[in-house]
């Protein structure tokens, strides 16, 4: 069995948010007592719709949200309660990769200061040692000692998503965070990408939180799947068991909207009305207000994480007669 590296144990986020021409302030609950386990060495997948709270999740785990309640524990100390040196050892093992390469570069400084830098800030090597790492890094990202001399804005964005990864690999972290990582990209390059993250996985032993509403991205790099609602987890297994036996009613309905390239005829589940606000959550269940399986129990209470075998648990009614 892997090792446990990361526990999220009751984690809420919630925002203050203007409440416009009604006045006052709302409360916007971001993620509603999220508990979730990452083995070490594996690519956990966060699936889910946009808005459910995949992206906060993510950057609670590397600390630039702060909980309203709740832990992260990383090798098995509260990320919130380190030392001022745990946390910049922390900063060390731990990286993110984002979502839209346009943005997450700065424009005005060259390929090779951008990659650079965190060694500048984090280590005590000389230029001759700082300069030997960005070259392997980048030939490892796919990018030759001539791009270093570049400006972002003289990059396609596939290029620019092979610099962003190596900025977040030239630590030589422990722990990625890719958060849509292949979204903002063409098509044509996403496949190019995907297979760099798969490669690098091995090559750097890392261990990655992959978040993303692609489950053909999930199905090829994943090794378990946690899938979100409205800021809970109501799933969490393996990719065979996810994609071959789903449980939760929204787990089923995600892969039904799948395209089949088999041209086999497939059963689409289509959910009613729109996802709730997360500033005035449904009582009980989050998803029964567009469940087809709901029953009355669930419009009035929240159920709780029920484990069928190993990693493989469900937040749904249904099965409470299966639990161990």
């Amino acid at each position: 069995m892997s090792e446990l590296f990361v526990k999220v144990n009751d984690l809420h986020v919630e925002y203050k948010s203007d409440n416009g021409t009604i006045g006052g302030v709302k409360t916007i609950y971001a993620l509603n007592g999220v508990d979730l386990e990452i083995k070490k060495g594996e690519i956990l997948a966060l699936a889910g719709e946009s808005g459910c709270g995949k992206s906060t999740l993510a950057k609670t785990l590397i600390r630039l949200e702060k909980p309203s309640s709740g832990e992260i524990l990383f090798e098995d100390k509260n990320i919130f309660k380190m030392s001022k040196d745990e946390l910049k050892n922390f900063r060390r093992k731990v990286q993110m990769i984002f979502q839209n390469p346009y943005a997450s570069l700065d424009p005005k400084v060259k390929i090779f200061d951008t990659l650079a830098e965190p060694l500048k800030i984090n280590t005590n090597l000389s230029d001759k040692e700082i300069e030997d790492i960005v070259l392997d890094t980048a030939c490892k990202c796919g990018l030759d000692r001539d791009c270093l001399k570049l400006y972002p804005h003289e990059f396609s964005g596939g290029q620019r998503q092979r610099i962003a990864i190596a900025r977040a690999l030239v630590l030589n972290p422990e722990f990625v965070l890719a958060d849509e990582p292949v979204s903002a990209l063409d098509v044509s390059i996403q496949a190019q990408i995907i297979n760099l993250l798969k490669d690098l996985k091995e090559k750097f032993n890392l261990t990655f939180l992959l978040i993303t509403h692609d489950m053909s991205v999930i199905k090829y790099l994943a090794d378990r799947i946690a899938v979100m609602y409205l800021g809970e987890i109501v799933e969490c297994g393996t990719v065979d068991e996810i994609f071959n036996t789903p449980k939760h009613p929204y787990t089923k309905a995600l892969l039904s909207a799948v395209p089949d390239i088999s041209g086999r005829e497939k059963h689409k589940i289509l959910l009613r009305g729109d996802l709730p606000s997360p500033a005035n959550l449904p009582e009980g269940c989050k998803f029964h207000t567009r469940c087809p399986e709901v029953m009355l129990k669930c419009k009035e209470n929240s159920p709780s994480d029920i484990n069928l075998s190993g990693s493989r648990c469900v937040k749904c009614f249904l099965y409470e007669q299966q639990k161990n």
